[in-house]
């Protein structure tokens, strides 16, 4: 596709979605509670650590699988992280609690965020779209030295949703801390909609991505600025509706951000 400007068409849109639904790149198995699915692992991870974790080799249903044991789910995954971590399957420990949901999303416990994506869990993310008065749209280039879409451009603000917080909690401590914005200082703040993806992670070998985006827009009023506090972001740009059609042609944004900006109509 060239970069025209044109609004790209149902092959792009069709290619896009594609990428946001992607199977394993190695075969996975079902990861049990009790009779609740709670995610998928390769055979292989859970074998090296099934000795030293609770976890053990389960059916349910015809399928086989593995099921986390012991009497309390909590401190069962606690212990099937740092068995994880141990036999150096986690590149990054983070030290945030993530929800672990059964199918219907009710919250059954709490993991280490480090291995949600090698233990195939679902997340929840929060994500904003920021336009000026004007139309332009206000984009985030991702820091450099980001394990996932290092230099790529992303929305105004985005972040996973800890363990025990609401999705509007999150999006305002994501706001202030990537953007240095108050919520209070945007106008027009509302719902857009959510994207869902499942895709193998580019940053966790063995890890799988199974996400639900939920996305919303706001207005930032004239002589608001945007200014990264936690480090993680390179840039913010103000970009017109043109440059932003080009960067998503050039994959130079990242396909959550592709996924919400074609939503959202840019």
């Amino acid at each position: 596709m060239s970069g025209s400007g044109e609004v790209p068409g149902a092959a792009w849109r069709a290619a896009l979605l594609a990428r946001l639904d992607q199977p394993p790149i190695a075969p996975r198995e079902p990861l049990w509670w009790g009779e609740a699915t709670i995610g998928s692992v390769e055979a292989a991870v859970a074998q090296r650590v099934a000795t030293d974790a609770p976890i053990a080799p389960h059916s349910s249903g015809g399928a086989t699988g593995w099921r986390v044991t012991g009497a309390s789910l909590d401190p069962s995954l606690a212990a099937l992280a740092e068995a994880l971590r141990a036999a150096g399957f986690v590149r990054a420990w983070r030290g945030e609690l993530l929800a672990v949901t059964e199918a219907q999303g009710q919250p059954l416990a709490r993991v280490e965020r480090g291995v949600v994506r090698l233990l195939g869990i679902a997340t929840q993310a929060v994500h904003l779209l920021g336009f000026a008065p004007d139309a332009r749209c206000w984009l985030q280039q991702r820091a450099f030295d980001k394990a996932d879409d290092p230099g790529l451009w992303d929305t105004l603000v985005g972040g996973m949703v800890p363990a025990g917080e609401s999705v509007m909690q999150a999006l305002g401590s994501e706001t202030l801390e990537e953007a240095g914005l108050a919520l209070s200082q945007l106008r027009a703040l509302e719902r857009g909609g959510q994207v869902t993806t499942r895709r193998p992670s580019g940053s966790v070998p063995h890890g799988y991505v199974v996400e639900r985006l939920d996305w919303y827009r706001c207005l930032v009023p004239d002589g608001v600025v945007p200014e990264n506090r936690d480090g993680e972001v390179a840039q913010f740009r103000l970009m017109a509706r043109e440059e932003v059609i080009e960067r998503l042609q050039r994959d130079e944004v990242t396909l959550d951000a592709a996924a919400m900006l074609f939503a959202a109509g840019v």
